[in-house]
């Protein structure tokens, strides 16, 4: 997430009230976690396992919870708590706004495109040309919608991520500051759920078309020209490639990969990243034809049994 204007390192650090090391105008230009840093973002980091990842990450301003040696070109904001103060910096920046309307009056809508009855449209949006957008759809504040994208009735764009840390009293939540981006000619089935980025973008690339009941985490990247059948859960900070074809009821775990033109078979349960131009099937999913030999091997074992006995 970007910053409407460049702050200074000292701005950001009384808007949090933390300590800093470096140069109080050392420029800071956005937010975002660690798997989509760029230079002049600030990243948090909380636990010493994760400290040289951050500190050497595209991040130039990383808000951690010790003093520690700040690298070259590189500034800190020292806090107690980095994982609370990153939401103070989310809603400071990106601060909830309520509206009044069903369709937000900053809402940009483009010709030719028809919305039909009891949607939501919130802040900031912004359709493209020749979309429809069917009954009970609901798109949250800041989404990007492109060209001849059709989004069927009860669909949901933009709900928080599913991103928490465990603390004594229960669940704090990381607040979500980011967007839903979808591309032109998209097509997105009955009662799909797509949650923005934490501070990044969700994205649907062009052409790709989503079946009914489809669920796509936070911050997670599908390509263009996929097909991705009902019932599949895909977790966040996934990247799915160009023409992949999932089938129904696919499990996705988070921060994998998937390879060009893959196709994942019914059931299937990703556990790691996969390369392209092969089929997978199974939980843990392997290759089709080695998976289903896994199988009728294990269908031999009582055979097997009796002949031991």
């Amino acid at each position: 997430m970007k910053f409407p204007k460049t702050h200074t390192l000292k701005e950001v650090a009384d808007i949090i009230d933390s300590k800093y090391i470096g140069d109080p105008n050392f420029p800071v230009y956005g937010m975002n976690e660690i798997h989509v840093v760029e230079p002049g973002d600030i990243v948090f980091v909380d636990h010493p396992k994760y400290y040289d990842k951050a500190l050497q990450s595209a991040a130039t301003i990383i808000l951690i919870n010790k003093e520690v040696e700040c690298p070259e070109g590189k500034a800190l904001l020292v806090s107690d708590d980095p994982f609370r103060d990153f939401n103070k910096l989310t809603r400071h920046f990106r601060p909830f706004r309520a509206t009044e309307t069903a369709i937000s009056l900053s809402a940009e809508i483009g010709e030719g495109t028809y919305i039909q009855p009891n949607c939501f449209i919130g802040n900031q949006v912004r359709i493209g040309k020749n979309c429809i957008i069917h009954s009970n759809v609901s798109i949250y504040d800041h989404t990007v919608i492109g060209d001849n994208v059709i989004i069927h009735a009860g669909a949901i764009l933009g709900a928080d991520a599913f991103y928490y840390k465990k603390r004594p009293e229960g669940f704090d939540q990381l607040i979500s500051g980011g967007r839903v981006v979808i591309e032109d000619n998209v097509g997105i089935g009955a009662l799909c759920t797509i949650d923005r980025g934490v501070t990044g973008d969700t994205t649907i690339g062009e052409g790709t078309k989503l079946d009914n009941q489809v669920h796509v985490g936070h911050d997670t990247v599908i390509g263009k020209k996929c097909l991705i059948a009902a019932q599949t859960g895909i977790a966040g900070c996934v990247k799915i490639m160009d023409e992949v074809t999932i089938w129904g009821q696919v499990g996705v775990i988070s921060s994998i990969t998937i390879g060009e033109r893959a196709v994942v078979m019914a059931q299937s349960g990703i556990t790691k990243s996969i390369e392209g131009d092969k089929t997978y099937f199974g939980t843990p999913a392997d290759e089709a034809r080695e998976k289903l030999k896994q199988y009728a091997n294990v269908k031999k074992i009582p055979e097997i049994l009796n002949k031991l006995k």
